[in-house]
């Protein structure tokens, strides 16, 4: 069952892997514990090509966030519980670690360079001072 968009954050908690349908499409999938405290384990599953590269090179513990669509499927276990497995199927994916993150562009394949900007002093100059404001 699909349900909404979903953007998500965390830490990839088991390495990617590859895995080919009976059509030999390429779906690429690792597992994202999205938990602070405790561990919340979704699987993040991928089919575009633009996203491949990205996927394989992330390692454990590496701090990804992910855009795409959530879905939720019910299995019963051979214990008779029913147990609930949450997937996205990623649309996007950032690389969160260090200064800068990489981001894969669904529609243009592409791959840019985002620089984040962290508490740098040298940029406080260029803020607009209290008398300025209109309100």
């Amino acid at each position: 069952m699909s349900l909404a968009k979903a953007v998500v954050t965390g830490t990839v908690y088991r390495a990617a892997e590859k895995r080919y349908t009976q059509n030999d499409i390429a779906v690429s999938s690792f597992v994202l514990n999205i938990g602070t405290k405790d561990e919340l384990l979704i699987r993040v599953i991928s089919k575009r090509k633009n996203l491949d590269d990205l996927v394989s090179s992330l390692e454990k513990n590496e701090k990804v966030l992910v855009e795409g669509r959530l879905q939720i499927a019910s299995v019963q276990s051979d214990n008779g519980t029913e147990k609930r497995i949450y997937e996205i199927d990623a649309n996007s994916i950032e690389k969160m670690s260090g200064g800068s993150a990489t981001y894969s562009n669904p529609d243009f394949g592409t791959s840019e360079n985002i620089v984040s900007f962290g508490s740098d002093d040298s940029m406080s100059n260029e803020l607009i001072g209290e008398e300025e404001i209109p309100f």
